[in-house]
């Protein structure tokens, strides 16, 4: 049975740099607050009307499969993970294969939001495996920005979240000592409400003209056309989080998730030549190379730059190691991922 190997890697960065200077401008927090907490420094931000998921996918799909030494025709599957689609449906894999001149080929959208990436190059995998496809596009991409609260009330969580794209192709490899060795998915729907956005009804037209509500109103007869004043002042059209509960969790399932994999392929902490956290918090990352014993060569950390990117951070940090030469041939690599839901997963390949 042949296995998967990453063929090409790509990603895709908006130019609006936004540091947390000038998040103070509008909202109560500060810079060294906000990097006590996160490690953040600074992130980007698309630019409004002009940069989507999909937009952004698209430009690092494109880069992965020149890298990986194929055209848009050769893709097979499109896999395209994020929790900010272009629109409510139809999902960005359709918009991408538009926009690309791709074959009528199948397109999947995944919304499992941080564990997205992990997902998808697990679910890819056995479709490799099976011979059923040859070149599997995977795509991370997501726009917070558009839908994050910049007021003091949202900061906890606004300061957190960037914008970005990143993206990887899958192939089939004979070799055997490479491709992808084993992915390991978990769930644990009890803390689905500590990381959320239980809300997204607002698409109603709260903003519009008097009138307009009236006529939408008109136009719905058997439900509601927009928020009422009670899911207002709820204030869940917003993400929110119980930053403490999710720390805690994932302290606890990161480390545990990468020790399956390590232990499926008899291996240990040591044998990692570079682990890809999620990008969610430095702490946990710090933490999670403390418990294992890793060295600062061992973790590869881009959220002081990038903040938080969801199903995005591992293929930008992925690229961006690989682009920077910390990843070569033969080398052990270990993504994992923790995020609402709460869903977590690890991959573990040789390169």
């Amino acid at each position: 049975m042949p296995k998967s190997k990453i063929a090409g890697v790509g990603m895709y960065i908006p130019e609006q740099v936004v540091t947390n200077n000038d998040l103070t401008q509008v909202m109560d927090t500060n810079d060294a607050w906000i990097q006590e907490r996160t490690g953040i420094k600074e992130r980007h931000y698309a630019a409004p009307y002009k940069e989507t998921s999909t937009t952004m996918g698209v430009k690092a799909a494109a880069i992965a499969i020149e890298r990986a030494g194929i055209t848009a025709q050769d893709i097979d599957l499109i896999l395209f993970a994020t929790l900010s689609p272009d629109y409510y449906f139809p999902g960005c894999g359709v918009l991408l294969q538009r926009t690309m001149g791709m074959r009528e080929i199948g397109a999947i959208d995944i919304r499992n939001q941080c564990s997205g990436f992990i997902y998808s190059i697990s679910i890819a995998d056995q479709f490799i495996k099976t011979g059923m496809y040859k070149n599997i596009l995977v795509v991370g991409a997501e726009v917070h920005s558009f839908g994050l609260d910049f007021t003091t009330r949202g900061r906890n969580v606004t300061v957190i979240f960037g914008d970005g794209a990143g993206a990887v192709v899958l192939q089939a490899t004979e070799k055997e000592n490479q491709g992808i060795l084993s992915t390991h998915l978990h769930s644990d729907g009890l803390g689905a409400e500590l990381l959320s956005m239980m809300n997204p009804g607002f698409h109603g037209g709260i903003h519009e003209p008097d009138e307009s509500k009236k006529q939408r109103q008109t136009n719905q007869p058997f439900g509601r056309a927009f928020m009422s004043p009670e899911e207002m002042a709820a204030y869940d059209f917003y993400p929110n989080m119980d930053g403490q509960a999710v720390f805690k969790k994932a302290v606890d399932k990161f480390p545990e998730v990468i020790m399956e994999a390590l232990h499926t392929s008899g291996l240990k902490p040591s044998d990692i030549n570079l682990l890809i956290p999620h990008q969610a918090n430095l702490r946990i990352s710090q933490f999670i190379q403390h418990k294992l014993k890793l060295r600062d060569d061992q973790v590869h950390n881009n959220i002081q730059k990038f903040g938080n990117t969801t199903a995005a951070s591992i293929p930008i940090a992925l690229c961006e190691a690989w682009e920077m030469g910390k990843i070569k041939e033969g080398d052990l690599v270990c993504l994992a991922a923790f995020g609402s839901g709460f869903t977590w997963g690890s991959a573990l390949l040789r390169w």
